[in-house]
């Protein structure tokens, strides 16, 4: 499943910034951005909903030191990346999910080469309730029998009423009102894989157009259940902390959760580029990734409500481009 591949992963964070058990704890060893001479031009970033604000946030920091740059930041869903990048509309394309077979084929059909990944940052991808639902714990297999009709996870019982899942009180015959992303949403996609076990969703999914909205919609109503970046918490809703099977222990959305790989809907956040193996990349986008990936860039992270790489990570991403 691709979510142990990724806790693989994120336990390369954990050796070396630790477990934080205070806020989130920068990785000691990532330096702080310098700049270099000669920047200019124009970036153009479609994709991610998701990464949006972060995007942005990288941008801003960016531009603190290059203010002659111009950065365009479109955000409609990681689908929308992989078409921009193939046709040349965009120079990075941020995705809340791995690139599909047929997007990498498509792009290799152009270029002849892969497009590069990067792994920018750290996301948890909560399941959200209204802020007055006491529901303590789901599994995995509970939240598939919620949103899908075909309940690949196993679940023996469609999931229906907050009753379904042991609520009691005004919540015992209360239909769930269910909130998700539209399907050119990487959070959507990765959704589908790994909460749904690939199966699919319900007809009665309320789709919205950003994660911020799935938000808003649980929050609005008492019955709601949604799912959305960890980004994208407010006071409204609550974060279900999620068992990834009967009978497993439940953990709750935490940053320390994250790193070890216990929280089962823990994700990387990506943004990938045109690089050909070997060649040299342009200095704006070559100074771009290297805030990313800086202290700043990662500080950016921690603002966004996502949480860091480490330095390990952060230098393995700059090497796929050649970057020291």
């Amino acid at each position: 499943m691709m979510r142990k591949k990724v806790a693989k992963l994120l336990a390369t964070c954990l050796l070396v910034v630790g477990l934080p058990t205070v806020g989130l704890a920068l990785d000691p060893a990532l330096k702080p951005y310098t700049p270099v001479s000669g920047i200019s031009g124009t970036l153009k970033s479609i994709g991610s909903d998701s990464m949006n604000n972060e995007m942005t946030l990288w941008a801003e920091g960016f531009l603190s030191f290059y203010p002659n740059v111009q950065i365009e930041i479109e955000g409609k869903g990681s689908g929308t990346a992989p078409t921009a990048l193939v046709s040349g509309t965009a120079h990075f394309g941020p995705m809340s999910r791995p690139m599909k077979g047929k997007e990498l084929d498509d792009f290799e059909k152009r270029y002849g080469y892969k497009p590069t990944e990067l792994n920018t940052s750290i996301d948890m991808l909560a399941v959200y309730v209204h802020k007055d639902n006491p529901i303590q714990c789901l599994t995995l297999q509970q939240v598939d029998a919620i949103f899908s009709k075909t309940r690949r996870g196993g679940n023996a019982d469609n999931i229906r009423t907050w009753g379904d899942v042991g609520l009691t009180g005004q919540f015992a015959n209360l239909p769930i009102s269910l909130y998700g992303r539209n399907s050119a949403s990487g959070t959507y996609g990765f959704f589908k894989d790994n909460a749904l076990f690939g199966g699919d969703y319900k007809d009665e999914v309320k789709e919205q157009p950003g994660s911020s909205s799935v938000v808003q919609g649980v929050a609005s109503e008492l019955a709601g259940i949604g799912y959305s970046g960890i980004g994208y918490m407010t006071a409204d809703v609550r974060a279900v902390p999620l068992a990834g099977g009967p009978g497993e222990q439940c953990y709750a959305a935490a940053a320390e959760n994250a790193y070890t790989g216990n929280y089962p809907l823990a994700r990387f956040l990506m943004v990938y580029t045109n690089y050909k193996p070997g060649s040299t990349i342009d200095p704006l986008r070559r100074e771009f990734t290297r805030y990313i990936f800086s202290r700043n860039g990662q500080e950016d992270v921690v603002r966004d409500g996502y949480f860091p790489v480490s330095n390990v990570i952060a230098q393995e991403q700059l090497q796929k481009l050649g970057v020291k």
